[in-house]
């Protein structure tokens, strides 16, 4: 199997994008509770925040020029690689603490593993993301960590 991963794709692994802050509202959180269709009172009231809030809150806002051709966002914080098909390779989540209105968060990405593979398609490379979000006080509130695979 030849390698597709040249040394400077390899430099980027340990990339970390800056950290986005975010004020967890209330309404915030009522409005992705109805959306999703919680049925608990505490998510419906705005008391604390669903799983999976999170995701909402740290999306980007891209201009229409920020997209690719299929409509999602450029994701800064990788490099160009040799293949181009994306698929989901996996989804790993670890909650620490609830959110809750009020609650400072900050989340930082880490682009933390590139490596290939050879599938009975053909060689593939993975990647993995590492998001951590935490509080305030800094105590960790959500590790992420998403594994997409090129083909």
């Amino acid at each position: 199997m030849a390698s597709l991963l040249s040394p400077e794709l390899l430099e980027n692994i340990g990339k970390t994008s800056p950290p986005r802050l975010e004020l967890v509202t209330r309404k915030d959180i009522r409005k992705y509770a109805i959306a999703t269709q919680q049925r608990e009172r505490r998510f419906l009231d705005g008391d604390e925040a669903p799983p999976m809030f999170y995701l909402a809150l740290f999306w980007p806002v891209p201009e229409n020029d920020q997209l690719s051709p299929d409509g999602v966002a450029i994701d800064p914080l990788l490099p160009e690689f040799p293949l181009k098909r994306a698929m989901a390779g996996g989804l790993k989540i670890d909650y620490h603490r609830a959110i809750h209105p009020g609650d400072v968060l900050q989340a930082t990405r880490e682009l933390s593993a590139i490596y290939q593979k050879d599938g009975s398609s053909g060689t593939l490379i993975f990647y993995e993301i590492l998001m951590r979000v935490v509080n305030e006080r800094g105590e960790p509130v959500v590790t992420e960590k998403t594994t997409r695979i090129l083909r």
